[in-house]
């Protein structure tokens, strides 16, 4: 039984989905131990359900919470599919933190990541954050059309030689001329699931929400690659603006699944022959607004009739579409071997891998450190179990492509003094 369904059990026959909240400081990448987690219905907020308290790690325990029928999330529907509820957080030495509306799916399994300041750089104010309706529900701009092959300036150089996956992008929290609007580093991966959160239910079709993930990263890595508002004169990567790009939402929840697939296909993004940069990926929700690509509503009934992620990509765009693989990865310390790590392996690979989980183990203590000699054993494995369960991986004690990758973002944020916000 995974842990989706272990804590996704319905009582008495009422859905219900799973939530819980991870707590980390903004300066460096330090987990919050001690700190108080209560949550509570959004339409009552002042009846709290749920009291609980961070661990070595910064994680509470999950916890189980009534949501509506997961039937509202499958089909378009007037009425809310996701529950909303509030999340107050508050931490010795750290500025208290509020999120209004955390969204929580039937039979699925919500991740709620909460960045504290600690009031050392920062007056003792409590931050609150506002997690909108989700695309797919609330009411948002249409797409603006734009060609899904971008000129190039003429310069008679090329940008970039080959497509490169970004540590970060940075995100224009609104259109692109409103001067007002923050802009936020946020590591690509992170942007991916973010964004997925927010495009899509995590209740469809794992095909579907792979074909969706496909073309919001091709979407994303069209921006990056053409430089594309740096070329107007702005400093950012991307905007959150549903008219102009995709939806980002800042300090939104987002799904355990969509989060495991983004983290084994992250370098992906789709091709069309003899063109060099990722294809700018159109897509509507194909309910409310129509549009020249993908329809998302269109993509889940596709998935349930079977579909392949590719055959959804190919139905909307074209049988000449493909994925591709970009070898380029930017920060992290080296790239993966091209094989799974797993008990038995040795090596530079295997060395470099236990020296990474030791720095981990210094902000998170749970993760047993190692002797690092090169030599894959029991306790390597063991290590990587741990790392797993607390970053909410497939926990095997196996290093694949998704784990080396996870534990060198990992490595790379504790290694910093303070993460870009």
């Amino acid at each position: 039984m995974s842990q989706k369904e272990l804590y996704a059990l319905q009582e008495n026959g009422d859905a219900a989905g799973v939530i819980r909240v991870n707590v980390i400081s903004t300066l460096g990448m330090i987990p919050i131990q001690g700190a108080r987690v209560t949550i509570s219905p959004t339409d009552t907020p002042d009846t709290i359900i749920a009291d609980l308290s961070t661990d070595e790690s910064g994680l509470t325990e999950p916890v189980t919470l009534p949501t509506p029928p997961l039937s509202l999330s499958l089909s378009p529907s007037e009425v809310q599919p996701y529950a909303e509820y509030n999340i107050e957080v508050v931490a010795e030495g750290y500025e208290p933190v509020q999120v209004f509306g955390s969204q929580l799916l039937a039979d699925e399994f919500s991740l709620q990541s909460i960045r504290m300041n600690p009031l050392e750089i920062t007056e003792e104010n409590e931050r609150i954050i506002i997690i909108p309706p989700h695309t797919l529900f609330g009411d948002f701009p249409p797409k603006i059309p734009e060609a899904e092959i971008k000129p190039l300036p003429d310069t008679g150089e090329i940008v970039l030689s080959r497509v490169v996956i970004p540590e970060y992008v940075i995100v224009h929290d609104g259109v692109p001329n409103d001067s007002s609007a923050p802009n936020y580093w946020v590591k690509y991966t992170d942007y991916i699931k973010n964004v997925a959160s927010s495009e899509i239910y995590a209740t469809w079709p794992e095909a579907t929400i792979y074909a969706n993930i496909l073309v919001i990263m091709s979407f994303t890595l069209n921006r990056v690659y053409t430089e594309w508002y740096r070329n107007q004169g702005y400093d950012f990567t991307i905007t959150s603006s549903t008219a102009y790009d995709q939806k980002w939402i800042y300090g939104r929840n987002t799904y355990e699944n969509i989060d495991v697939l983004v983290d084994s296909i992250f370098n992906n993004y789709l091709s069309r022959p003899g063109v060099r940069q990722p294809i700018f990926t159109s897509y509507c929700d194909g309910n409310r607004t129509q549009c020249e690509g993908l329809s998302q509503w269109g993509s889940k009934y596709l998935g349930d009739e079977g579909y392949s992620a590719i055959e959804i990509i190919r139905y909307y765009y074209g049988n000449d579409m493909y994925i591709n693989t970009a070898d380029m990865i930017s920060g992290v310390p080296s790239s993966f071997p091209g094989y799974n790590l797993t008990v038995g392996a040795s090596g530079d690979k295997v060395r470099q891998l236990q020296q990474q989980l030791n720095r981990i183990a210094e902000n998170y203590p749970a993760v047993p450190t190692l002797i690092a000699d090169g030599i894959y054993g029991p306790l390597t494995a063991e290590s990587v179990r741990t790392f797993q369960r607390i970053f909410a991986l497939p926990v095997t004690g196996v290093v694949d492509f998704a784990t080396w990758y996870a534990i060198s973002r990992i490595y790379v944020g504790v290694s910093r003094i303070a993460e870009p916000g």
